[in-house]
């Protein structure tokens, strides 16, 4: 893909982000907030720590997997080209 190619796929994404992320940002404001029971039980318990540390750990698993997929893909790019 050459740079002409390129432009416009990058202002279309722009294009295609910007009122989406308008439109998520107007949904969260209209979110009401309200305290959650659970919310205080676990933090009361200490196990609001345990739920963070499982969630990071998915993450950095799905960031992993994710860089593992590109390195492959590239790999396999240059043996096409």
């Amino acid at each position: 893909m050459n740079d002409k190619q390129k432009k416009p796929v990058k202002w279309l994404k722009t294009m295609l982000l910007l009122p989406m992320l308008l439109l998520l940002s107007k949904f969260s404001l209209a979110v009401d907030v309200s305290p959650v029971k659970m919310d205080d039980t676990m933090w009361s318990n200490g196990k609001i720590y345990v739920v963070v540390l499982v969630v990071f750990t998915i993450f950095l698993g799905i960031i992993f997997t994710l860089i593992h997929l590109e390195r492959k893909i590239k790999k396999l790019e240059k043996q096409i080209l």
